[in-house]
């Protein structure tokens, strides 16, 4: 089995527009959410998102390409514009048959959708927009992605609700694992901070609908009501060991496994037990050959909702036994809010940065203790720690569990 490192990462989400500005604000514990303002909430009880900020897509991808693109996927080639450029692949050098593409989205282009189906019904559907479904299909992120930049290996989309994108990194991690390609490009994106996916949402009673942004997305927290849709994407170029230093890469972490599984429980709702999280979670850290004692930090999924939380914090106890308290397991969306199908991207180049520079990002407002939730939580402080092994969960609607482990490179 070939080794598999990060050499390129690109992000766009509530605390940045880039990974250094993004890395800086999650260091200082910043919080990215903040009141909607790309539509009236007037009539909605959720007013809170975490909204991407001051990014004008066009300015770095060209306005005319731009104009044909739902912003999801203009999230994820400005990412994957500054991946590519960090990575420092030479195209014109690269086997392009031997560079693929999986970059997610859990719901895809549904501002498009709401939008040409206004002019449908306003000015007959005859005036929809011929780009109409290029921009509104989910797999365009990663279709567009390869078209920039020539990639001709496997190109495709993982959708798998908010799991999606640890999906990508974690099939693309097997794909040059095993062989089929060297270089991958992978994560994914989100952007649905929209009236009607807002709307969807807050019926299902699943968003927080107070108006205080430092107790909104507040993971693990007894007063927790309900996530914090955030937006954004994350894009991670991994690529084979001896590919990447014989062109003299630099390594951010070293990926070391991969699980995936399903509760096979509710469609929205994980299993309370945390079976399937925690099946989910050993078979990742067994598929990196090593033991749960050599696990350090944990980037949980920690949505702030009652369910996950309680839920996800009995499946890490379960699989990893006594050593669950000796864990730090912190939820970085406590400062992003839940960017859904990209959460796992964001989240896992955190997770290569901490293991880089030795610095646990915390979980920021936390402020009422939970019995039900009584791990080290790194609480409201980022903690510098010589971690060596981090695991990095992502949980989904349909009970869609993904667990990537990483390791740091030396």
């Amino acid at each position: 089995m070939r080794r598999v490192v990060i050499t390129g990462i690109g992000t766009v989400n509530p605390l940045g527009n880039s990974v250094k500005e993004t890395w800086e604000n999650a260091k200082k514990g910043k919080c990215g959410i903040g009141p909607i303002t790309h539509f009236d909430t007037g009539d909605f009880k959720v007013k809170l998102a975490g909204e991407v900020k001051d990014l004008d897509p066009s300015e770095i991808l060209g306005a005319k390409e731009a104009r044909h693109m739902d912003d999801y996927t203009k999230f994820a080639c400005v990412a994957a514009k500054e991946a590519m450029e960090d990575a420092g692949l030479d195209m014109d050098r690269e086997n392009a048959d031997r560079i693929g593409c999986i970059v997610s989205s859990g719901i895809g282009g549904l501002t498009t959708i709401c939008q040409e189906h206004t002019k449908g019904e306003e000015r007959g559907y005859g005036k929809v927009s011929p780009f109409f479904i290029p921009m509104s299909i989910s797999n365009m992120a990663a279709g567009q992605i390869a078209i920039s930049y020539g990639l001709k290996g496997m190109c495709t989309s993982v959708v798998t609700a908010c799991a999606s994108s640890n999906n990508a990194i974690g099939d693309s991690f097997h794909r040059i694992r095993d062989g089929y390609e060297d270089v991958m490009v992978c994560g994914g994106a989100e952007a649905v901070i929209n009236p009607l996916a807002i709307g969807g949402f807050q019926s299902m009673k699943a968003l927080h609908t107070g108006d205080d942004p430092n107790r909104a997305s507040i993971p693990f927290d007894k007063e927790r009501s309900g996530f914090v849709m955030g937006e954004g994407a994350g894009i991670l170029v991994i690529e084979e060991y001896e590919h990447a230093k014989k062109r003299g890469a630099k390594i951010y972490a070293e990926i070391v496994g991969y699980g995936s599984n399903c509760d096979a429980y509710h469609i929205t709702a994980p299993s309370p037990s945390g079976e399937g999280g925690a099946k989910c979670m050993m078979a990742a850290v067994a598929d990196a050959g090593l033991k749960m004692e050599d696990v350090d930090y944990i980037n949980a999924h920690g949505t702030s909702t009652p369910l996950n939380d309680a839920g996800e914090t009995q499946a890490i106890k379960t699989a990893f036994k006594d050593h669950a308290y000796k864990l730090m397991v912190s939820s970085t969306k406590s400062m992003t809010g839940h960017l859904l199908g990209a959460a796992g991207a964001v989240e896992g180049i955190l997770t290569a940065l901490a293991l880089r520079d030795g610095f646990v990002p915390c979980t920021l407002n936390y402020r009422e203790e939970d019995g039900d939730c009584d791990l080290d939580i790194v609480p409201n402080q980022g903690r510098e720690a010589d971690i060596k092994v981090a695991l990095s969960n992502a949980l989904g609607f349909g009970g869609h569990n993904a667990s990537i482990v990483m390791k740091k490179f030396e």
